[in-house]
């Protein structure tokens, strides 16, 4: 019994020592790494506020917040570690290992990373353009270190891993998109009045730029018309319902001049024997 209660009292008076010797340097470490959230909290929004002045896109303004208050976040930690006393070489060349093994694991996030900083950086689209990349189109409406984020027409949503977007070939819309429209109209059409028409019908409608200018022009003389291209620009979420309205439109006041849009025509000519002869039969 007298030997239990000798080991509880050695236990309690080891305890008592440790706590003495280590329990303030834990809590100045504790103190130092709660001081360096703050700091660096305090300083990125400092950051934040100075990096408006440059006009950067949003998500490069958050990664070097971000970057500043882990680094600042780092710089406390390691205060801390030296307060308690923990060789940090000895750390670092672990950690240094470890993270030659995480990166092996990993080449796909860090290749995405890599891809995402240098979208970032470089800049070849920016939040709000339309872009085409992959067999891909849409809108962009995120970028972050990982991924780009794509909205479509049906408001769907593409995720890109941005490894699979830097070295492709880009096609870069901007925020306004040409339509790409025909009419076909028959060889007698008046074509100054035809074009005047479709000129007109462009002005009228609210959702076509006044710049850049329409192009309104003969395209190709076909089989059984004129074509006549129409190509003007519109807003990117404009692009469907213009198109539409701008069509419906033609084939209204087309309809109401007397401009003809024909449909293809050809004529076949059958040859046979009738009565010991040849003739002709021409169906139409």
């Amino acid at each position: 019994m007298e030997n239990q209660l000798q080991n509880v009292d050695h236990l309690k008076n080891t305890l008592i020592d440790i706590a003495l010797q280590f329990g303030p340097k834990v809590v100045v470490a504790t103190i130092i790494i709660i001081v360096g959230v703050y700091v660096g909290r305090w300083i990125g929004t400092l950051l934040a506020g100075g990096l408006k002045k440059f006009h950067l896109e949003a998500p490069v303004e958050q990664l070097l917040v971000r970057i500043v208050r882990v680094l600042i976040l780092a710089l406390f930690v390691i205060m801390a570690l030296q307060n308690l006393g923990i060789e940090l070489l000895p750390l670092i060349a672990g950690i240094g290992v470890a993270g030659a093994g995480i990166a092996l694991a990993m080449q796909g996030v860090l290749g995405n990373i890599v891809a995402g900083l240098t979208i970032i950086f470089t800049k070849p689209f920016k939040i709000g353009e339309y872009i085409s990349i992959v067999g891909e189109e849409g809108r962009v409406e995120n970028i972050t270190l990982f991924t780009s984020e794509l909205s479509h027409t049906d408001h769907s949503r593409v995720v890109i891993p941005n490894r699979k977007i830097v070295g492709e070939i880009l096609h870069n819309y901007g925020k306004i998109r040409q339509l790409d429209l025909e009419v076909g109209v028959a060889y007698d059409t008046d074509l100054d009045l035809a074009l005047a028409t479709i000129r007109a019908i462009l002005d009228e409608n609210p959702r076509v730029l006044k710049a850049p200018q329409a192009i309104v022009h003969v395209r190709v003389l076909a089989a059984s018309s004129i074509n006549i291209a129409v190509k003007p620009w519109v807003e990117v979420p404009d692009y469907l319902a213009g198109m539409g309205e701008v069509n419906k439109a033609i084939v209204e006041r087309f309809r109401a001049q007397g401009i003809a849009i024909p449909f293809p025509q050809q004529e076949v000519r059958l040859l046979g024997t009738q009565d010991g002869g040849q003739g002709e039969n021409p169906v139409s």
